[in-house]
C-alpha cells in the first residue's frame, strides 16, 4: 500500500486524505495547528457557492483597487507597500485577464461537480455541519451591477448552473427581513451553506477511525526528495511514496523545496459571527443566503442562533492581524439591512485565502511525480474543494498504477498543473 503524506489539514487537505483513503492509501496529515480546520478553513463565509464562481481577473477589479488604495475600510484593499511576490503575482493576474470568461466557466462546471462528493462525504461520515439548502439569493443595488450580473450569469448558463433573474418584489419575498434600497436580484436554488470547520474536523475525526493518520501540532520543518521517497521532517523524519501540498499560503514555500513554483499570495477576507442570542434577534436575521455584490459581502445561517457575514478582500502579505477598520463595515452592513438583529455579540475572524494569479486551484502532478498539489483555492476552497481532491486522487491512482478515474463530474473544468 503506497504511502501519502499530505500537508494541510484545512478543508483541502482533509478532503483530499479522504481522496486518497477511499482508493487505499495509507495517508498521513500533517498541519502545524493542534486541531483540523484551524486557519483559512475556521470561519469563512459558510457558503457552497457555485453562483459565486466568477474569478476575478477584470479591468474592474484592477481600477476599484487603485481607487481604493487608500481607504482603508474599502471591499478591496491593497496594501501599496512594494514587494517583489505582491508585484509578480499582480502582473500574473493582469496576464489573466484574457482567460476572465474560460476560467469563469470553468470554476463554476468545478463548483458543480463538487457537489456530488461533498453529498458523499457527509453522508459517509454522518458529520453535522449545520448544512443547509438554504439556496443563495444574490442581490444588486446598481443598474450597471445588474447589467454586469446578467453577462455573468450567461457564462455561469454555460456552466450547467440554473440562477434566475428576480425582480425587487420577488428579492424581498424569497428574503423578507432584508431591507435597503435593492433594484434586483439573481437567485441559485442549487447552492447551500455549512459550518466549514466542523465539517473539517468531524470529517478528519472520522477519518482517524478509518487509520488516517494525523499529526496535528507538529510544524513541517523540511522537504527532502530522494530516489527512494519524500522525506518529512517534523522532529524526526519520515519516509513516504509521495506527497501533497494542501497547506494553503504556506504552499509557496514547501513547492519552493521540492523544486516548484506555485505563485500563491495570501489574500486576507474577514468575518464576523453574530450570535443570535435572543427571539427577536433568531426571528430579523435572515435565513436565506444572501451574497450583496456591491459590498462584496456574504451571509450564512448556521443553525438558529448563528448569522456568518462574511467579506473584504486585503492584499497586505502574510499578515493575520485582526483589524477594527475592516470588521465594522461587515456590522455596519448587518445593522443597515437587519436592523432588528442585535449585534453585541459579534466575533471577528480573519483568514488569509490561498489566491493564484489566474484565481484557478493548482491541482496535479509537480516535476518529480512523487510530488502533487492540490492548492490555490482562494475564495472558494469550501465549494471546491470535494472535487479537486477527487482529481488529484485519480491522478496519484493512476502514477502508483491503480486503476482510479475521478469519481464526479467534472466535463471540461480542465484541472491541469498551473
Amino acid at each position: 500500500m503506497p504511502s501519502i503524506a499530505v500537508i494541510g489539514a484545512g478543508i483541502t487537505g482533509v478532503t483530499t486524505a479522504y481522496s486518497l483513503m477511499i482508493r487505499g492509501f495509507d495517508v498521513t496529515v500533517y498541519d502545524r495547528q493542534r486541531y483540523a480546520g484551524m486557519e483559512t478553513s475556521f470561519a469563512n463565509g459558510g457558503q457552497l457557492s457555485a453562483s459565486n464562481a466568477e474569478v476575478w481577473n477584470q479591468w474592474s477589479t484592477v481600477l476599484k483597487g487603485i481607487k481604493w488604495m487608500l481607504q482603508g475600510d474599502a471591499p478591496l484593499f491593497v496594501n501599496p507597500r512594494p514587494g517583489w511576490h505582491k508585484v509578480s503575482w499582480m502582473m500574473e493576474f493582469l496576464g489573466n485577464i484574457p482567460n476572465y470568461k474560460s476560467n469563469t466557466v470553468k470554476t463554476a462546471r468545478l463548483a458543480v461537480a463538487a457537489r456530488a462528493g461533498l453529498a458523499e462525504m457527509a453522508d459517509r461520515s454522518g458529520v453535522d455541519f449545520d448544512f443547509s439548502p438554504a439556496g443563495i439569493l444574490h442581490f444588486y443595488k446598481t443598474e450597471h451591477d445588474l447589467r454586469h450580473a446578467r453577462m455573468v450569469n450567461g457564462l455561469l448558463r454555460h456552466a450547467g448552473l440554473d440562477r434566475r433573474e428576480l425582480t425587487v418584489d420577488q428579492v424581498m419575498a424569497r428574503e423578507p427581513t432584508l431591507r435597503g434600497d435593492i433594484i434586483g436580484g439573481f437567485w441559485t436554488e442549487s447552492d447551500s451553506t455549512g459550518d466549514i470547520h466542523k465539517f473539517t474536523v468531524g470529517l478528519a475525526d472520522w477519518l482517524q477511525k478509518q487509520g488516517v493518520t494525523f499529526r496535528l501540532g507538529v510544524p513541517v520543518t523540511d522537504l527532502q526528495l530522494r530516489d527512494d521517497g519524500v522525506y518529512v521532517e517534523s522532529g524526526d523524519e519520515t519516509r513516504f511514496d509521495g506527497i501533497v501540498i494542501s497547506a494553503g499560503v504556506a504552499s509557496r514555500k514547501f513547492a519552493a523545496k521540492l523544486g516548484d513554483r506555485v505563485n500563491i499570495y495570501p489574500v486576507k477576507g474577514y468575518s464576523i459571527t453574530v450570535h443570535l442570542t435572543d427571539a427577536a434577534s433568531q426571528a430579523a436575521a435572515p435565513t436565506t443566503s444572501l451574497l450583496d455584490d456591491k459590498a462584496k459581502i456574504v451571509t450564512s445561517r448556521l443553525g438558529q442562533d448563528r448569522l456568518r457575514i462574511a467579506g473584504t478582500a486585503e492584499f497586505n502579505g502574510e499578515n493575520r492581524d485582526i483589524l477594527e477598520r475592516r470588521v465594522r463595515p461587515l456590522i455596519q452592513w448587518c445593522e443597515t439591512h437587519f436592523p432588528d438583529v442585535s449585534t453585541e455579540a459579534c466575533v471577528p475572524w480573519a483568514g488569509l485565502r490561498p489566491m493564484m494569479p489566474n484565481m484557478m486551484p493548482r491541482v496535479g502532478q509537480g516535476r518529480n511525480d512523487r510530488v502533487f498539489y492540490n492548492t490555490g483555492h482562494g475564495h472558494l476552497g469550501w465549494t471546491l474543494s470535494p472535487a479537486t481532491a477527487d482529481a488529484i486522487g485519480a491522478t496519484i491512482a493512476a502514477r502508483f498504477k491503480s486503476n482510479s478515474k475521478p469519481r464526479y463530474d467534472l466535463k471540461s473544468a480542465s484541472i491541469v498543473p498551473n
